[in-house]
């Protein structure tokens, strides 16, 4: 698959505010500070297309962004606020966790969720407990390691390799993943071809 353009759409606080889902539509989530906005940049060639802060927490509503990869290809990619460590009040925390939830279970037009772990670290308690959480809403998903670049690859190995075992405890498959790098453009390739055989399905 190739993008011929991307550009940003609208930002909306609740579901119900979300464009008319009529068109196949991908989402990104992590633990704050995972490189997502880095990853979606990649991923469509355009280095200022999300917003990248050191700061954690920055994304905070739901962010639709119109993507073209070619005749009759037209898709949602969306990137949600993270979850995790953001120093933000717990009321607000509150409010994204409402937000995020409702959008995973009533977005109608979600093909896939690609959830974004940092390969840096070994596995999370709240990455493993969200990904549960998706097999019990039954929420088609991916695995996408990030920063692969910032770490050794015998370490990067260990750390996926510990997540998915860990996930083996109680998921009968492994669920598809994808190990990846804003800034070697590792795994570009691979989610997009992925997208683009989902798409042929919707």
């Amino acid at each position: 698959m190739k993008i011929k353009s991307a550009k940003y759409l609208i930002s909306s606080p609740k579901v119900e505010q979300c464009p008319a889902p009529d068109r196949a539509e991908y989402a990104f989530i992590g633990r704050s500070n995972v490189g997502k906005s880095s990853l979606i940049n990649m991923l469509c060639d355009k280095k200022e297309l999300a917003k990248i802060s050191s700061s954690p927490g920055k994304t905070q509503l739901i962010n639709h962004f119109e993507i073209n990869s070619g005749k009759n290809s037209n898709w949602f990619l969306v990137d949600l606020p993270g979850y995790g460590f953001a120093v933000v009040s717990q009321k607000k925390r509150k409010t994204w966790g409402y937000m995020i939830e409702n959008y995973i279970q009533q977005r109608k037009n979600l093909v896939n969720l690609f959830v974004l772990v940092d390969s840096r670290r070994k596995p999370q308690k709240n990455d493993i407990e969200f990904i549960n959480q998706l097999g019990q809403w039954k929420i088609p998903f991916a695995i996408v390691f990030t920063k692969s670049d910032k770490n050794k690859p015998a370490a990067t190995t260990r750390h996926v390799k510990e997540l998915l075992q860990e996930l083996s405890t109680t998921w009968e498959q492994i669920p598809h993943h994808f190990i990846t790098s804003a800034t070697k453009r590792e795994g570009r390739k691979e989610i997009l071809n992925f997208i683009d055989e989902l798409n042929k399905t919707v």
